[in-house]
């Protein structure tokens, strides 16, 4: 099973989180401790796909 780091679509820096590549995430919170953003994304085959961004 392959697994990957979950970036930050803002930063492009590793977050907490690993995928394993069957992963499926819907209207998911991402928090990036880097930047300190938190951006609304969904994951599906490892692909992210950005919501929206969020000022917190």
């Amino acid at each position: 099973m392959r697994m990957e780091w979950l970036l930050c679509p803002v930063c492009k820096s590793k977050t907490r989180l690993q995928l394993r590549e069957d992963t499926e995430l819907k209207n998911f919170s991402l928090y990036c401790p880097k930047c300190k953003q938190k951006t609304l994304i969904n994951v599906k085959d490892l692909q992210i796909t950005v919501i929206q961004k969020q000022e917190h």
